[in-house]
């Protein structure tokens, strides 16, 4: 994990690169003190400002920025793998890469942004009145220098020549199926492939565990390459949410130590502002699903730098469908399904990555993985939501791993988490008084005409305009597979 950031133009300046760089300093360990002009200046967080050989190698022009890990064979650096690939193919690199990434090339009169098929890494970017060119892992980082910032959609390349085009994303050759079972068969050996890669990535010792089915599964797999791992969660101090009680099940089926953050109403009154920050969005069930990750992520953070989440299964494998049950069409089924996917990055990915970056710890998604990703696309409806007398969503993930969980936990309805933690009647609480029903209805729409949906989302959005321009509206992207 590492922010990264650059400036490309004549307004170029070390001093201007190493603010952008604080702004979003909490996305990686540190920074070296070194400094060059390169086509401008460019940097991460973790490596400082790029010399002409930012990795001590020789000709390693052009210069590679990388937020995020690869997974591709080989013993060089991801950014040399990167460099390397981009020096034989150009362009139809990025379809190569396999893992979750955003990246910056600048070679000679070319800046590139490419960011991959699903997005969980952001990047943003946009061009001032000089022409300066900018770009940033955050918008908060670009709040000085821009009135209005785009973020590189998943899947696509961003060219301060050719402009913006989409990629073919890495194509992971998956097999077909001919029942259920085999199905699920497949399914699972994908999923425990994944855990072992992402764990192969470096020392991960901890896994996010809400005590619902995706991270109970992550922790089953996950225990068996490494069996001194850590559990964190996160509940409410004075009323605990029912998460609590089946992730101390899983901990304690799988022999792993638990460790909870236990929030109280201070603790959400000083994180909505952090949320808002962080997330560079005013969306009322992003903000409430940041609190209860960031205060697992600031607790995991006394013990590792990265962990394993369950994040990707709801959308993958149909655990929204209770919800949705009313649809009768197979086609407006498959047409929801396909978008809760398409707009995962600025949802349920949004709120996973700013709220473990925020207190500067890597996460790695193995649902996410593109081979569990394009298995997830030969997968049926059927077989992810089962319709019977009551809707069971995820219906294959829970028959691949049915014998790995307690039983609880395997025919356990999906819950959100902010719901199953708790923090959804703290938030009702700490907002209470801060905007009235009248105020309310005098400021329905924000300055760029977006609706609030609640007194509560005015505050946000309040909140939101302490911080950034209002050029900067368009990052909050709502959750609405409907529309």
């Amino acid at each position: 994990m590492s922010g990264i950031a650059g400036i490309i133009g004549n307004g170029a300046k070390i001093d201007k690169l190493g603010s952008m760089l604080e702004a979003i300093c909490h996305r990686g360990p540190g920074r070296c003190k070194r400094t060059a002009l390169v086509q401008g200046v460019v940097g991460s967080v973790e490596m400082g400002f790029f010399p002409p050989e930012p990795d001590g190698e020789k000709n390693s022009a052009p210069v590679v920025l990388l937020d995020g890990s690869l997974y591709n064979d080989g013993s060089e650096s991801d950014t040399s793998l990167v460099r390397g690939l981009y020096r034989r193919l150009g362009k139809k690199s990025f379809s190569n890469l396999d893992g979750s990434f955003a990246c910056a090339i600048v070679d000679k009169d070319e800046t590139i942004l490419a960011r991959d098929a699903v997005g969980a890494r952001p990047v943003m970017y946009g061009t001032g009145p000089d022409k300066t060119f900018y770009f940033a892992s955050e918008a908060k980082a670009l709040r000085e220098h821009l009135d209005e910032v785009h973020e590189l959609m998943p899947g696509h390349i961003f060219s301060t020549v050719e402009g913006l085009q989409p990629f073919s994303p890495f194509a992971s050759q998956v097999p077909d199926f001919d029942s259920p079972e085999e199905a699920a068969r497949v399914l699972r050996e994908l999923i425990i492939r994944a855990v072992e890669k992402a764990v192969s990535t470096g020392p991960i010792m901890g896994v996010s565990l809400s005590g619902g089915l995706d991270s109970s599964i992550i922790l089953a797999v996950a225990r068996e390459f490494n069996p001194d791992l850590k559990a964190f969660s996160a509940t409410i101090k004075e009323h605990p949410g029912e998460d609590l009680e089946y992730a101390r099940l899983m901990a304690d089926r799988s022999g792993i130590k638990l460790y909870t953050y236990a929030l109280d109403n201070e603790d959400i009154v000083l994180a909505i502002p952090k949320a808002v920050w962080h997330l560079e969005s005013f969306d009322e069930d992003c903000v409430s699903g940041f609190i209860a990750n960031y205060y697992t992520s600031r607790l995991a953070s006394e013990y590792t730098d990265c962990v394993l989440v369950g994040e990707g299964a709801d959308e993958l494998f149909g655990g929204y469908f209770r919800e949705f049950r009313d649809i009768a069409e197979t086609d407006e089924k498959e047409r929801v399904a396909r978008k809760l996917v398409d707009i995962a990055y600025n949802t349920a990915l949004r709120r996973l990555d700013r709220a473990w970056t925020a207190n500067s710890v890597d996460y790695r998604a193995p649902f996410l993985d593109p081979a569990v990703v394009a298995f997830s696309e030969k997968i049926p409806l059927d077989l992810k939501v089962y319709i019977g007398e009551r809707p069971v969503e995820k219906w294959i993930l829970r028959e691949a791993f049915r014998d790995m969980l307690p039983g609880e936990i395997a025919d356990r309805p999906k819950l959100r988490f902010a719901r199953g933690v708790g923090v959804d009647s703290l938030m009702d609480q700490a907002i209470a008084g801060k905007v009235s029903s009248g105020d309310f209805e005098a400021c329905r729409k924000t300055e760029q005409g977006l609706m609030l949906g609640s007194p509560k989302e005015l505050y946000f959005y309040r909140l939101f305009r302490k911080y950034f321009p209002k050029g900067y509206e368009k990052l909050t992207v709502r959750w609405d597979p409907f529309k």
